[in-house]
């Protein structure tokens, strides 16, 4: 029996620290895998270096990593006047709504943003030009429509023949976590991605993967750990704050993922060894094909768009087993002749949630009173705070930039 109530009667006060902001990493570490690891093994607590990390994981394990890549998402334009406005593009709306033809999107589409000086941007378009492939360029931005909390932009932009893509990679800017309170470096457009970052559409790192080196995936392959890739293009929403009392009035956040055929047959194959989630957001999509593979499972005849809801784990009936699940998902596939499962989620995993994929999980230190923490705390239960008091109390970094853990219940 859980010792915690219902998700939704949490009350997100109850995971709760004091993080001093000295211990807030402002930037990443000379060498991106010489970071501490945390290792919490079934209670025990040790203090690591993060190359240690393969001869700290079961041999058995699959490693489950997410290859988005974060695009150059904030866009500072000039108005007429001379006076700039900041554009963060969160997600693509037309003429696409799916981030991957989106970026490869020519001439003109419009985005959902969030606008920075925006009380100062009455009407008409504002600019910006810049350089891609060796030529200036101008990207244009019209404000269609505002709404609570951001805006609808039409963006165009000459050359036409461009792609979305290469207008951000030219004018854009690194979302840089807005903690960090500076502006991105060069430094950062190295460091703020993963050495296996491959597919763009992020607007927030994987950040558990920011400390894989070459070396460090070399070290695993030569031990035999096997891994594996997904997608998800983490959302500017992993950083919004919950500001309801109780979890059942917070709204989560909907992020799109691709995992394809291959990847769920390793999955199936894997049982009953270990699966560990490189990540919250590896690990939130790992849960979510559970969810979708028992509703196909229930509903065979379902078709896309497949969607797994904030509360779905706490209301389905789980009668079905992980393995059924991912048949599931494998037999929907070859009905629809394709071979990556396209999805959103906005799964809420908090203390009271069954895990059915993962049984570890290698993670940063995240902030206080955040859904990241709620899921750690369901991952690995009460002792979550014992890691916490133990990571501050011996100097570790957090945040983004910060030092690493092996969660391992």
């Amino acid at each position: 029996m859980s010792a915690y109530p219902d998700p939704r009667e949490l009350s997100i006060h109850d995971f709760t620290y004091q993080l001093p902001p000295a211990r807030i990493a402002p930037e990443p570490l000379p060498d991106r895998d010489q970071s501490r690891l945390l290792v919490y093994r079934r209670g025990t607590i040790t203090d690591q270096r993060f190359p240690n990390l393969p001869a700290e994981l079961p041999q058995d394990a699959l490693l489950v990593f997410n290859d988005t890549k974060v695009v150059r998402a904030r866009l500072f334009c000039q108005k007429p006047t001379g006076g700039l406005v900041e554009l963060f593009c969160l997600e693509p709306v037309s003429p696409h709504r799916a981030i991957e033809p989106a970026m490869q999107q020519t001439g003109r589409c419009v985005w959902k943003c969030l606008v920075g000086n925006g009380k100062r941007w009455k009407t008409g378009p504002v600019t910006l030009t810049f350089e891609a492939t060796g030529a200036s360029a101008t990207l244009t931005a019209e404000r269609l429509e505002a709404a609570e909390g951001y805006s609808l932009i039409q963006f165009s932009w000459e050359p036409a023949a461009l792609p979305f893509a290469e207008v951000l990679r030219g004018a854009g800017h690194l979302p840089l976590p807005p903690y960090l309170n500076r502006a991105d470096t060069d430094a950062d457009a190295v460091r703020y991605q993963t050495v296996y970052a491959a597919h763009e559409g992020a607007v927030a790192a994987p950040t558990a993967g920011l400390h894989f080196s070459d070396a460090i995936l070399a070290d695993l392959a030569q031990r035999g750990i096997t891994t594996a890739r997904v997608t998800l293009h983490v959302g500017a929403g992993t950083f919004q704050p919950v500001k309801a009392e109780q979890m059942a009035g917070h709204a989560m956040h909907g992020e799109p993922f691709v995992v394809t055929a291959a990847v769920l047959r390793q999955l199936l194959a894997q049982a009953p060894r270990p699966i560990l989630a490189v990540g919250t957001t590896s690990l939130r999509t790992l849960e979510s094909l559970y969810w979708l593979g028992a509703h196909l499972a229930r509903h065979p005849a379902a078709e896309a768009p497949l969607h797994v809801g904030q509360w779905q784990p706490y209301e389905a009936v789980a009668d079905i087993s992980t393995a059924e699940a991912l048949e599931a998902l494998l037999t929907y596939l070859e009905r629809q002749g394709a071979e990556a499962l396209h999805a959103t989620t906005q799964l809420l995993i908090a203390p009271g949630y069954r895990f059915r994929v993962v049984q570890g999980l290698i993670t940063n230190f995240h902030q206080p009173e955040s859904t990241l923490l709620l899921l750690v705390a369901a991952l690995i239960g009460p002792d979550w705070r014992r890691i916490y008091d133990h990571a501050l109390a011996h100097d570790y970094r957090f945040l983004s930039y910060g030092d690493s853990s092996l969660l391992l219940p």
